[in-house]
């Protein structure tokens, strides 16, 4: 897997924890404007700039991606972002309570991701990736990390640990109380972490499918309108940051349905209880994979079914035996992507997310999930697989506005 030192942008140490912000995916238009008021260096003005246009504007239209450009291009001239001294990489450290991940943030080919030396494991949305292509090309920028895993690599820990007995370039406790520290490996340096991930044969997409496809597709595009393209050009790569698998934490990633599809309460419990051995009284969390807890009617109910030891690794996952033997017979959730009748929520929001929905009827029925391991993850991707949607929430999640790579 190539990996290669940037001569990119970021802030200055003082304003790193202002200009910093939580990928543009993880909230709304809403929450993002709540979270830069007052903030007028978050980097959120770059990558969700509807905050600065008027309430209810089309968040696809020529307007917001040409505010992009104009914020973009100010925060720059202002001194919010300033370009490295010299071609480098980061590491970057994540702590939320006990938890630690240590990453390296560089740049990665395109043709490794086209040629899936770096795997997926989710397919994309065709609004989303043409926004964040959109967004991509009109600023000739990425201005967020993809985050990347790998199979742990005892030379590249030993690399690692060096450098983060060092003084940090950033160190900074955000909001959410999730500590983000960066230290910075100058060019001569970099150059033995490149050769060490020469060796590591693949890469994992864990977070950020439409940012590393949006980036693969500008590569594209401005290779094909470049006659004298040699692959070295900086359009060819894309940013990223890179953990060990052993360290990573996923969290699980949660369902609510917004209607029982013309059944009553009883009426869909009774059917669940064909499908699934039913718990009443259980707890609000899953206790080990092949086990769901639903939310019905102001109480808990445990699932539980057997694994099919002949199934292939996606079959086996618990929110692909909840879509195909509940959602979509019973609920009428077909397609999950594209359906409106139904929602994810996140494992960092908590179970009482679930139960606050549903209390107050926004929701019908909520389905509490058991985390994705890494391993399943990975072993899906090396498959040729692809997991259901909102599989895996990975957390603590990469700030975005720390480092952004041009081309």
């Amino acid at each position: 897997m190539r990996i290669r030192s940037f001569q990119g942008l970021r802030p200055q140490p003082e304003q790193a924890a202002q200009v910093a912000c939580v990928p543009y995916d993880v909230i709304n238009s809403q929450e993002a404007a709540k979270l830069a008021e007052g903030n007028p260096v978050s980097l959120l003005h770059v990558i969700r700039p509807e905050i600065d246009l008027p309430e209810g504007i089309d968040l696809h239209s020529e307007p917001v991606y040409a505010k992009a450009v104009e914020n973009f291009k100010a925060f720059q001239a202002r001194g919010i972002l300033n370009r490295e001294t010299e071609p480098c990489i980061f590491l970057y450290k994540l702590r939320m309570g006990s938890h630690e991940q240590i990453g390296i943030t560089a740049v990665f080919h395109t043709d490794d991701y086209n040629n899936d030396i770096i795997k997926k494991h989710e397919k994309t949305r065709k609004d989303k990736e043409d926004d964040r292509t959109r967004i991509t090309h009109d600023l000739s920028a990425n201005p967020e990390p993809v985050f990347l895993t790998y199979k742990d690599s005892p030379e590249i820990d030993t690399l690692v640990s060096a450098v983060v007995k060092g003084k940090p370039l950033y160190d900074f406790t955000a909001p959410d109380g999730i500590q983000h520290t960066v230290w910075r490996v100058n060019a001569a340096n970099s150059e033995a972490y490149i050769k060490a991930f020469a060796k590591v044969p693949f890469g994992y997409v864990a977070d950020g499918h439409h940012r590393s496809a949006s980036a693969a597709r500008v590569g594209l595009e401005r290779k094909a309108a470049n006659s004298q393209h040699t692959g070295n050009e900086d359009y060819n790569w894309f940013l990223a940051t890179i953990f060990p698998a052993s360290q990573l934490q996923v969290l699980p990633y949660n369902r609510v349905v917004f209607d029982l599809n013309g059944l009553t309460e009883e009426q869909l419990l009774a059917k669940v209880r064909t499908i699934f051995t039913v718990t009443e009284g259980a707890n609000d969390k899953p206790v080990a994979p092949t086990h769901v807890n639903m939310y019905l009617g102001g109480k808990w109910y445990g699932l539980h079914w057997e694994t099919d030891p002949k199934a292939d690794p996606v079959s086996k996952l618990d929110v692909s035996v909840l879509q195909e033997r509940l959602l979509a017979p019973v609920l009428g959730i077909d397609d999950p992507r594209t359906s409106k009748r139904v929602d994810f929520v996140g494992g960092i929001r908590g179970t009482g997310e679930l139960v606050k929905r549903v209390n107050s009827g926004e929701a019908a029925v909520a389905f509490s999930m058991y985390p994705v391991t890494v391993q399943q993850l990975m072993d899906i991707a090396d498959a040729g697989q692809i997991m259901p949607p909102k599989s895996t929430w990975f957390e603590p999640k990469l700030r975005s506005g720390l480092f952004v790579h041009t081309f």
